[in-house]
């Protein structure tokens, strides 16, 4: 199942390019609206994890969630090599993770911080802001649950 780590490297790419265009065309917090009222692109540095957990630890959290990813990333690498062939969500579901994780994996080895730029809002409630690799993972964690919830135990997909 090894095939589709083609998704994870188009993931990694997208995800790579994009953050190098806003990072060069947008000024740090800046905002453009691309949807009045509920969706915008900005600038973001997060050197944290997820809603920016642990972003303000003083700096060991870069070497920690590089490691954390790199083990991470290892192991999914490992599943879906071992997956039966039928399981095809799950490895478009772990090559999506996968290439999220490498994704912000270079940010954090690059630039010490995740760069986001997608930014969800509604009045005066937003949501964190993220990115392309966030987004991969997010779907595919829903993929597995979904895969999960489908099948049962005892047949294949």
């Amino acid at each position: 199942m090894l095939k589709w780590l083609w998704l994870s490297i188009a993931v990694i790419v997208i995800d790579q390019l994009t953050k190098l265009w806003i990072d060069n065309n947008l000024l740090l917090h800046a905002r453009l609206p691309l949807i009045e009222g509920f969706f915008d692109l900005t600038l973001a540095y997060n050197p944290g994890a997820a809603f920016s957990f642990l972003a303000d630890a003083g700096g060991w959290q870069r070497w920690f969630f590089t490691i954390l990813s790199t083990v991470v990333t290892i192991i999914l690498v490992v599943w879906l090599k071992r997956l039966p062939a039928h399981e095809k969500i799950n490895a478009v579901a772990l090559a999506l993770i996968i290439g999220g994780a490498v994704g912000n994996l270079i940010d954090r080895i690059a630039y010490g911080h995740v760069i986001d730029f997608l930014l969800l809002y509604y009045q005066q409630w937003s949501w964190p802001a993220f990115n392309v690799a966030d987004s991969a993972i997010s779907v595919g964690v829903v993929l597995m649950l979904l895969a999960m919830f489908r099948s049962s135990p005892s047949q294949p997909e």
